[in-house]
């Protein structure tokens, strides 16, 4: 298509995706306190935390300030659970934008992508808000004796956020470099020979990334990860494996992808050229040659 034609149809893909958007935001708005229930759970699970001098969730541990800041709360939960409820419907949308520019089997890997990709985001955020609990007494903990502790609910929400977007992201370590695997960016061999800086580098990301600042919660989203990256390792050891006996196959010899097959420098004898006849016959004249 032009490039007009591929514009007009992001912007129905667009249209299509905020549309499904601002319609699941609509529905999440009439159910917007049970799913603030759901969040702030963590909260009431914790018992006689250090600071909030009350025993029981709603009884000044989590607190509200300003008029409007009931009505703005509703919208950014209403607006939170919309984007990721309709998630399906917009990333289905960016796939039937991107699907017609690629192969078949580039098609084959990007919906397996996609499918492990899923799993492993929920699966990290699900295990965020199981160790939230924990996180949350951490740091409530440094409270100081002869004061008290009121939570900001808008400050709670921002936290529970941020820790599930890097518990979801960072899961998703493993799936990239499979991708750069099968791409034939890196090799299994690399991968082993890089573990050391890698889990260093795992470790890092988890004490800078989490909104704690204990090393508790730092080991708890590190080592699943490091777990992730062994998994990885494994997987594109295999897919080296496989990819080097379909090379030997073709080639005849099992070849690193940056190194040269065996020429052949054998020597061997050239005929000699003919001669060309001098044609003198009628036409000639008329003759004209190639460069002509």
């Amino acid at each position: 298509m032009p490039l007009m034609e591929h514009l007009r149809e992001l912007r129905n893909r667009l249209v299509k995706a905020l549309l499904a958007i601002i319609v699941v935001t609509i529905v999440a708005a009439f159910f917007y306190e049970d799913i603030g229930r759901f969040l702030v759970h963590p909260v009431c699970d914790l018992k006689d935390v250090k600071g909030t001098g009350v025993t029981k969730c709603g009884q000044g541990v989590l607190v509200q300030q300003g008029v409007l800041s009931p009505f703005s709360m509703a919208l950014k939960i209403s607006l939170a659970t919309g984007i990721i409820a309709a998630s399906p419907i917009w990333l289905y949308q960016m796939w039937a934008f991107l699907a017609p520019g690629l192969h078949k089997h580039e098609k084959k890997y990007s919906l397996a992508f996609v499918g492990v990709g899923v799993p492993l985001f929920l699966g990290g955020a699900y295990f965020s808000y199981w160790i939230l609990p924990h996180a949350l007494q951490v740091l409530l903990d440094f409270t100081l004796a002869d004061a008290s502790n009121q939570i900001q609910l808008d400050d709670y929400l921002n936290f529970v956020i941020r820790m599930v977007v890097v518990f979801g992201i960072a899961c998703e370590l493993p799936l990239v470099l499979i991708m750069l695997n099968i791409g034939g960016v890196v090799t299994a061999k690399q991968l082993a020979s890089w573990w050391r800086w890698v889990v260093m580098g795992i470790f890092v990301f988890g004490a800078v990334a989490t909104p704690t600042t204990d090393p508790l919660t730092m080991i708890l989203l590190s080592i699943p990860i490091t777990i992730l990256y062994g998994i990885a390792l494994i997987v594109a050891w295999i897919n080296d494996r496989r990819r080097g006996k379909r090379r030997e196959e073709v080639l005849g010899a099992d070849l690193d992808d940056d190194e040269a097959s065996v020429l052949d420098t054998s020597v061997r004898p050239v005929e000699r050229p003919s001669a060309v006849g001098d044609d003198s016959g009628p036409g000639s004249a008329t003759r004209v040659d190639d460069i002509t």
